[in-house]
């Protein structure tokens, strides 16, 4: 557990809150511990029906803390770490799993959301995944997913390219299924839950497994794939200058 992930049981309804606005909720390994322990629990728990995830402050994440992240990455670069334990969770995760997404979603902030069975989203949010801005690659499987989900011309854009998009393309590209007005996203991710647990509980978990498909092997693959590249390009010199680039920035 750590203090910047507040884990709160609601009845049926597992509430998961990023809770580090002074850092646009920058997610540090602790975060991604905690978050993969609660998601690894949720499952194995029957009577949780729903996992909400959202962002406190004005953002729903910036993405990796990127000097955490640096400096808690293991020199084995086989070793497993917490953000891959999180993303494995999520891709095999059979609790539904609803997103509450505003402000900015950047870098895992906007991949985590492929493995949601629900997003919705504020309007004005800003996805964007800047992984070879800092000479990385994708993760989450995204590079198997969004072009399968929008097209490999449009995962290109957003991917090679690193361009940002909004709730409008979000949705066109089935990666949202929510809207909400400015200053609604509460009250309309409680109506979705509401909705979602006033239906009978084992026609929902045996839909959400139906919906999810039974590929998990190709997924996990990729995600495997994409971990191996992204291990080794964090010693790449393209790396070191990117994120020195980043936080000369960020001191500006």
């Amino acid at each position: 557990m750590t203090e910047h992930l507040l884990v709160e049981r609601q009845g049926e309804r597992l509430r998961l809150l990023m809770n580090r606005p002074e850092r646009r909720n920058a997610i540090t390994v602790a975060m991604y511990a905690a978050l993969a322990d609660a998601v690894e629990s949720a499952a194995a728990d029957p009577a949780v029906r729903v996992i909400t995830l959202e962002g406190a402050g004005q953002d729903f994440t910036a993405g990796n803390d990127l000097a955490d992240f640096m400096q808690a990455m293991p020199q084995d670069r086989e070793a497993d770490i917490p953000v891959w334990r999180l993303l494995r969770g999520l891709a095999r995760n059979t609790v539904p799993l609803i997103a509450a997404v505003h402000g900015n979603a950047v870098g895992i902030g906007t991949t985590m959301l492929f493995h949601c069975d629900l997003v919705v989203a504020e309007e004005g949010t800003r996805f964007r995944m800047p992984f070879t801005d800092l000479g990385l690659v994708p993760e989450a499987a995204s590079s198997l997913l969004l072009p399968q989900m929008a097209g490999r011309r449009v995962a290109a854009r957003h991917l090679l390219l690193g361009e940002p998009f909004g709730v409008e393309e979000a949705e066109r590209y089935g990666l949202v299924s929510h809207r909400a007005g400015e200053g609604t996203l509460t009250g309309r991710l409680e109506e979705v839950i509401t909705s979602l647990l006033a239906k009978p509980p084992e026609a929902v978990r045996l839909t959400q497994r139906l919906l999810r498909g039974t590929d998990h092997e190709a997924l996990l693959q990729r995600m495997e794939l994409e971990n191996g590249h992204f291990s080794e390009r964090l010693t790449s010199d393209e790396v070191k200058g990117a994120i020195a680039a980043f936080f000369a920035r960020t001191r500006a």
